[in-house]
C-alpha cells in the first residue's frame, strides 16, 4: 500500500507526544484491542478530529463506576485510538486543557451508552470555535470475503466540501461535508486509485489496497501541504481493530485493560468507494478555554 507521508515537523509532535505520555505515566500500556469480539462487552475508541484545536487531555469515566476511569494526555489532531473493550453501561468522554486539574469542569464531555456488542467512536469534531464531542456509530461486522466496506470521516477544514471519484471513473461521492462521516458501503475488494478534490480546488490522489472481509473507516485529515488520509481497520473476519500503532494510553486500567492510541501516523492511502450520502456528526459546543 503506498502512503502518504506526514510532514517531519507533525511526526515529531505526535511521536513526542507519545514518549510524554509514555514517560509521564511510567508503563507500557496494555493492548486494548481484543483479538476477536468478546462476549458481555461492548467497544468505544477515540478520535481528536478537530484541525484548529491544539492537543487535549482525554477522560473515560465508567458512571456506573464498574470500570476505574482513564486519562489519556496531549491527545492530537488525526489521532484515532483502537478499541477499548469495556462492560456494559454509560461512559462520559470528557476533554480537559493539556495539563488542567483532573477535577476541574471539562471544556466538553458527552455520555455514550454501550451495549454488549456495539461499537462507537467518540470524536472530537468541527472548528475549535464550535468543538463538540460526536458519538458515531461503528459497524464491526465483516462483509463477506469477496467484499469490503468503507465509510468516510470527513475532518478536513481545507476541503470543507469534498467530491471523491474513482480515477478515470465514475464518481462516487459528492459534496461530502466538514465534520460528517458517510454511510458503510459495501464494495468489492482490490487495489484503488481514487480523487478527493476539493470543490473549486485540485484533486489528492490516494491508493490502497482494499482486503476482502474488512470493515474500513477512513479519515480525511488536513496535512502540512493538504489532504491526507489515514485508513482505520473496523473489524475483519471477526476480529476487532487488530492491533498497530504505537502505544500511549496512559491513567487508571480496569483488569489491566487500557487504550492503544495511535500516533505513529502512518498515513496511509484512501480506502475507495463510499455512500455519497453524509451524516452530520451531532452535538457541537463553543469551547470556553
Amino acid at each position: 500500500m503506498n502512503a502518504a507521508r506526514p510532514s517531519p515537523r507533525a511526526l515529531r509532535r505526535l511521536v513526542g507526544a507519545a514518549g510524554a505520555v509514555l514517560l509521564g505515566a511510567g508503563l507500557t500500556a496494555a493492548i486494548a484491542a481484543p483479538a476477536a469480539a468478546e462476549a458481555g462487552v461492548g467497544y468505544v475508541r477515540l478520535a481528536h478530529l478537530s484541525p484548529d484545536t491544539p492537543p487535549v487531555d482525554v477522560y473515560v469515566d465508567d458512571l456506573g463506576g464498574k470500570m476505574k476511569g482513564l486519562k489519556f494526555d496531549a491527545v492530537p489532531y488525526g489521532v484515532m485510538s483502537d478499541y477499548l473493550s469495556v462492560p456494559p453501561g454509560t461512559y462520559a468522554v470528557s476533554m480537559r486543557k493539556v495539563g488542567a486539574d483532573p477535577k476541574s469542569k471539562p471544556v466538553l464531555t458527552e455520555d455514550v451508552k454501550v451495549t454488549e456488542g456495539s461499537a462507537h467512536t467518540v470524536a472530537g469534531t468541527g472548528r475549535f470555535a464550535e468543538l463538540g464531542l460526536s458519538v458515531i456509530e461503528d459497524d464491526i461486522s465483516a462483509p463477506p470475503a469477496d467484499q469490503s466496506k468503507v465509510r468516510i470521516l470527513q475532518a478536513s477544514v481545507k476541503a470543507p466540501t469534498l467530491d471523491v471519484k474513482v480515477a478515470d471513473g465514475p464518481t462516487v461521492a459528492t459534496g461530502v461535508q466538514f465534520a460528517t462521516t458517510t454511510p458503510y458501503r459495501d464494495v468489492k475488494p482490490g487495489d484503488w486509485t481514487v480523487d478527493l478534490t476539493p470543490q473549486g480546488g485540485q484533486a489528492t490522489k490516494a491508493k490502497c489496497a482494499l482486503t476482502g472481509g474488512t470493515t474500513y473507516s477512513l479519515l480525511v485529515l488536513d496535512g502540512k501541504d493538504g489532504l491526507t488520509t489515514d485508513l482505520k481497520v473496523d473489524a475483519k473476519a471477526g476480529e476487532i481493530t487488530p492491533v498497530g500503532g504505537v502505544e500511549t494510553g496512559g491513567g487508571g486500567t480496569s483488569s489491566g485493560t487500557t487504550i492503544a492510541l495511535i500516533t505513529g501516523v502512518a498515513l496511509v492511502a484512501l480506502a475507495g468507494l463510499v455512500g455519497a450520502g453524509a451524516v452530520a456528526l451531532r452535538r457541537r459546543a463553543r469551547p470556553t478555554w
